[in-house]
């Protein structure tokens, strides 16, 4: 019988070294406020006052999306930038996710995602 736990600490070295690899690259953090509780959504940017901004625009490879709730973080998603990018046009197709304005003026186009979606996706 082999030792499972040298099998598993490898993994877990090799999974180190890619997180490691991910803060060191580019990445963008994003955080949402309380809202995210009530609604079930998270928002992502994707243009401001008419012009390309935010996802739309990142040169991040990484997309880090944490929800805060009363000043702490309560849970993140992290996304390659790419896939969120394909996730949203697919979703945008099959009408699971929305565009609403909002921010300073309502001047933010923001893709409403369900958090359901998100899992719904990954699973």
């Amino acid at each position: 019988m082999s030792n499972k736990f040298d099998i598993d600490l490898k993994f877990g070295q090799i999974y180190e070294e890619k997180i490691k690899s991910i803060f060191s690259g580019k990445i963008e953090v994003k955080t949402e406020r309380d809202k995210w509780k009530e609604t079930g959504n998270i928002a992502i940017e994707i243009r401001y006052k008419g012009k390309p901004s935010g996802l739309s625009i990142t040169e991040a490879d990484w997309w880090f999306h944490l929800l805060s709730y009363k000043d702490e973080i309560e849970l993140g998603f992290m996304f390659k930038v790419s896939r969120l990018k394909k996730m949203i046009k697919n979703k945008m197709k099959k009408d699971k996710v929305c565009i609403l304005y909002g921010g300073d003026n309502n001047e933010s186009e923001l893709v409403i995602i369900p958090i359901k979606e998100i899992s719904e996706d990954i699973i």
